[in-house]
């Protein structure tokens, strides 16, 4: 009679832990369903391999998605592009163009799949440090969302700092400028 409860046990145990990881799968997209209309102008979102450290900055949250970084990072990408209210500006490692296919295999093929889901987009390329200094420094004041993916190859992290969609640089100066004139 044990045996048979122990069975039913560890087939519930089982079946229990194939759904949570279904789940969580799908958990990331309503994660970011749920936080992209609350997210704005500072906000960060990061598709980040699975190397990527947990931060311990209050603002920053992080979910793991269980899923491919270009799958991922395509999901996101066209979240933000269906917002009104945001835009994101995109950052990448600068180390990523010298990662060599020795060294990792597969990353010839990741930065080519990268630059078709990147086409006409302006992407920032900077040093990794600076980024994390720049994330680190908003995370301060501002909320991070930031999604782990099953890639296994460095500097393949995509950072995406959001920006209002309906209000730019210029439109801004020239509301300072108006501003300064009624003084």
């Amino acid at each position: 009679m044990r045996i048979g409860n122990a069975n039913t046990c560890l087939a519930a145990f089982v079946i229990a832990a194939a759904v949570a990881g279904s789940v969580n799968a799908e958990d990331w997209q309503a994660r970011l369903a749920k936080e992209l209309p609350v997210l704005g102008h500072r906000n960060w979102i990061v598709v980040a391999d699975s190397a990527y450290p947990k931060q311990s900055a209050p603002g920053i949250e992080t979910v793991d998605t269980g899923d491919g970084q270009i799958e991922v990072l395509s999901h996101v990408l066209d979240a933000i592009k269906k917002a009104t209210h945001v835009r994101a500006v995109v950052m990448m490692d600068a180390e990523l163009t010298s990662v060599s296919e020795k060294d990792a295999p597969g990353v010839t093929a990741y930065r080519a799949s990268l630059k078709k889901l990147l086409d006409q987009k302006q992407v920032k390329v900077m040093l990794h440090e600076e980024i994390i200094g720049s994330l680190d420094e908003s995370a301060r004041l501002f909320n991070i969302l930031l999604l782990k993916t099953r890639m296994t190859i460095p500097y393949t992290s995509v950072f995406l700092q959001l920006d209002c969609a309906y209000w730019d640089g210029d439109k801004e100066k020239r509301l300072r400028i108006a501003l300064e004139n009624k003084k």
